[in-house]
């Protein structure tokens, strides 16, 4: 069964009109690409490849629509003691079921893989089990990885005889996909510098991908970046390597910035800043003026530094709002982060593509390539300029192949007939 989509914009293929899928798979993208079983006209619209969420809390989802617990001051640490006391009694099946419905909703604005941030410090382990049979169960149409990310700390935390470290290293075991970690809510410094040579060995020991929530606080003090760096460069694991957050990486004076910018080309570690949370939690404790509370994302893409976007929550205990629509995402980044020259808009799309994928390391199944999995999603757009100015739709999601869903176009009336030019 050959399908050809045609009257296309597609991204990164700038002569390309037309894509051949062929069982499943991208068979050939460019124009005049002969017969198929089937043609479909794409309207002249932008062709991306999938949404990719970097790093999302799909256990945590909707958690702060319940009105005994509230976070009053706003602030990081507060929701994580109400999450330690929240979480306690939820069974696997209510866990299932919040994962579930965040993944539909996520899945509706054209994601295809998250990257999981889920809670294991539980002596029960309610939220891996429950994360790990979703992805097994979703796997065709949604691409989840599983993070074993201890909230409450490796070892500050401690229950029914179970350290924070134990229980990562029990979800590593259940088949969690990468080893997480907090240093900045472990009790010490020198407990966060643990944390971190520890979140190494284990991820070896297992081979597993790293995610750490690492320097999530305004201190410019703050060094656990540095340590992962350092601890990933020394074992050769960089590439496989994420800090998420790294907030004071944007506090911290630029003769250091400056430094460590260098040792991460070297390492080839990669990055996550998730816009919207950061810029709600961070900066609590400043008056003016107040600090945006993001790691130095323009300059991670000045310098060749893997850096994607990510939502991270939803309506939860740490952020009252959110939708999961990556394009909300991307917009406030490239605001808030100032990447928006005229080079920028036509890259912008790899903040939520690409180099999520590449942090992921799907780069052998994931984009639009020939041989590839036939995954992308529509844009109600006629440009990579025209869809980020104008925080477009997304009209279709197409996996190996077959749409997912489809939306019908939004329809203007007006007396004006103006030619939009774009860039």
């Amino acid at each position: 069964m050959s399908k050809k989509f045609v009257n296309a914009v597609v991204y990164k293929h700038e002569d390309a009109s037309e894509i051949l899928v062929e069982d499943g798979k991208f068979a050939k993208i460019g124009n005049n690409l002969g017969d198929a079983d089937e043609v479909i006209d794409l309207g002249g619209r932008l062709v991306i490849p999938p949404y990719v969420d970097s790093h999302l809390h799909l256990d945590y989802y909707f958690t702060g629509q319940d009105d005994k617990v509230k976070n009053e001051s706003g602030t990081l640490f507060e929701a994580i003691d109400l999450w330690n006391d929240y979480k306690k009694g939820t069974t696997k099946e209510e866990m299932k079921e919040r994962i579930r419905q965040a993944v539909k909703d996520v899945a509706s604005y054209g994601t295809q893989y998250i990257r999981a941030q889920t809670d294991c410090t539980d002596p029960n382990l309610t939220g891996i089990k429950a994360a790990l049979e979703v992805r097994d169960e979703l796997k065709d149409n949604i691409t989840i990885q599983v993070v074993a990310f201890p909230q409450n700390g490796m070892y500050s935390y401690k229950e029914e005889g179970k350290t924070g470290r134990d229980l990562v290293e029990e979800a590593l075991q259940l088949g969690a996909d990468c080893v997480g970690g907090i240093p900045h809510n472990e009790w010490s410094r020198d407990d966060g510098n643990e944390s971190i040579r520890e979140i190494v060995r284990l991820a070896i020991k297992y081979d597993k991908l790293i995610d750490v929530h690492c320097d999530e606080t305004d201190d410019d003090q703050a060094r656990f970046l540095e340590l992962l760096n350092a601890e990933a460069m020394k074992q050769g694991y960089g590439k496989l390597t994420t800090a998420s957050h790294t907030c004071s990486f944007g506090s911290v004076n630029d003769a250091y910035a400056f430094r460590m910018m260098g040792l991460f080309r070297q390492s080839g570690i990669n990055f996550v800043s998730c816009p919207t949370e950061n810029l709600f939690l961070q900066g609590r404790q400043d008056t003016y003026p107040k600090r945006r509370g993001l790691t130095r994302v323009k300059e991670f893409v000045d310098n060749d530094i893997n850096v994607a976007f990510g939502q991270d929550s939803i309506v939860d205990l740490w952020y009252p709002a959110g939708s999961g629509n990556m394009m909300n995402i991307l917009d406030n980044g490239i605001h808030t982060t100032q990447l928006m020259r005229e080079e920028d808009f036509d890259r912008n799309f790899d903040l939520v593509t690409y180099n999520g994928a590449k942090l992921m390391q799907l780069e052998d199944v994931y984009g639009l390539d020939e041989g590839k999995p036939a995954n992308f999603i529509v844009l109600d757009g006629e440009s990579p300029y025209d869809a980020q100015r104008r925080r477009v739709e997304c009209m279709a999601s197409v996996r190996n192949g077959e749409f997912l869903f489809q939306k019908e176009p939004r329809t203007y009336s007006t007396e004006l007939d103006i030619d939009r030019k774009t860039k």
